[in-house]
């Protein structure tokens, strides 16, 4: 329950954050936002507010922005329907009934001759008392109403493709965007409660069944030197033990005004997929400054940044198995194993989470903004957009082998379960 309740919250976040940097950037560029979902499938909670459909859906895959004019608009209405109109106080028509219009007997019935809820916004037809033609004006709010379920007009200048390159590309961008600012600020956080390491070569703790307090070593204590060569930062001191595992190291250090030598045999920490590292069991000493939490933040986001494009290079190049990807199962799996070592490595996995999402999303492929951007900055560079349907149709593609993926990642993340 605890792993279940942490993948809930962790994923929510990153979602909702991801989300909702889509919608903010497309509301400024005054894109008409349909709906903003979390998650897919059938919805199991709704409401309204400011235009935009809010729903949480059942399959928790990821969510979306529904932004009008990004795919085929649904709302179609052709010569020879026969609706039901209300109108405003404006005398503008503020509902187009297209069916039930029972529901509605104070509404004007009429036979559509032409009607156009983007350009003109007008809608003309015959009354069936009357034989003349009778054309009305649509309110740029105004709802088309098709089994009691409203959905509102988008006048071409709300569309998405009625927007610049760039008012476009930043609203795409956005939601990779605010995964990195999630990260940021998860990192903060996290240095503001545990504080910074300090690369220095001090002792901040000592584990409880490490070498090190076998050894007598303390927290403050500062090793100047290992098998008489000198370390001054905390990088230099793990670098020469991690590499020698099971070996017996003699350290140098100075604890106040006191210098000592210790002699301790490192234990052996195993690592998949690479070479076994020493271990002494001892942690880095921190400090705390807001400023300082900041800058680690920002830099700890770019360290995992560094990090993860770097594996991203070994898979393309094939210097990395796709048996080592993670799906949704091995994900709630390390999950469950980070949880269960306390809230602040729950943090830093949240925030590596965070930045994965963003660089994933990034990525040149159909269906994830990556793609999307792409064919943005081709029409830049062509200066005409793609044919709509084209792009559509890679997009498909592009999401259905994105699905075989994922199914083939979380296959083989049940199969390590009984491995």
């Amino acid at each position: 329950m605890q792993t279940l309740l942490a993948v809930i919250v962790i994923f929510g976040l990153l979602v909702f954050i991801h989300e909702w940097g889509h919608l903010v950037f497309a509301k400024r560029a005054g894109i008409l936002c349909r709906e903003f979902a979390i998650g897919f499938g059938p919805k199991i909670f709704s409401f309204t507010r400011n235009e935009t459909l809010y729903t949480i859906r059942l399959l928790p895959l990821g969510g979306f922005v529904r932004m009008a004019g990004e795919d085929v608009e649904l709302i179609q209405i052709k010569p020879g329907y026969e609706v039901g109109l209300t109108f405003n106080d404006e005398g503008l028509v503020k509902e187009i009934i297209t069916n039930n219009k029972s529901k509605h007997p104070d509404c004007t019935v009429i036979q559509v001759e032409h009607a156009d809820t983007e350009h003109q916004l007008i809608i003309r037809g015959y009354k069936d008392e009357e034989e003349e033609l009778v054309e009305y004006k649509l309110d740029r709010k105004a709802m088309v109403i098709k089994d009691e379920v409203p959905m509102q007009i988008a006048p071409y200048d709300r569309q998405f493709a009625s927007k610049t390159v760039g008012q476009r590309a930043l609203a795409i961008f956005a939601g990779p965007l605010m995964n990195f600012v999630l990260a940021v600020v998860i990192l903060t956080l996290y240095a503001l409660i545990a504080g910074m390491p300090v690369n220095e070569s001090v002792v901040g703790e000592v584990t409880e069944d490490g070498a090190a307090i076998d050894a007598g070593l303390v927290a403050g204590d500062r090793i100047t030197a290992i098998d008489g060569e000198s370390v001054t930062t905390w990088e230099e001191m793990t670098a020469i033990i991690q590499a020698a595992p099971n070996e017996t190291l003699s350290l140098d250090v100075l604890r106040g005004d006191e210098s000592f030598n210790v002699s301790l045999t490192t234990q052996v920490r195993e690592i998949p997929d690479a070479e076994p590292q020493g271990v002494i069991g001892v942690m880095a000493s921190t400090e705390r400054s807001f400023l300082g939490s900041i800058s680690y933040g920002f830099t700890q986001t770019y360290e995992f940044t560094r990090l993860i494009i770097e594996a991203i290079g070994l898979l393309v190049t094939g210097q990395f198995s796709l048996d080592a990807l993670a799906g949704p199962v091995g994900i709630y799996n390390y999950t469950g194993e980070v949880t269960a070592m306390g809230i602040l490595v729950l943090f830093q996995w949240a925030a590596i989470l965070s930045v994965n999402l963003g660089i994933v999303n990034l990525l040149p492929l159909p269906a994830l903004d990556g793609g999307r951007l792409m064919f943005i900055g081709l029409e830049a560079i062509r200066g005409k957009p793609i044919d709509p349907q084209k792009e559509g149709v890679v997009h498909f593609i592009g999401f259905a082998l994105l699905m075989l993926l994922m199914l083939a990642v979380t296959w083989n993340d049940i199969n390590q379960l009984f491995l």
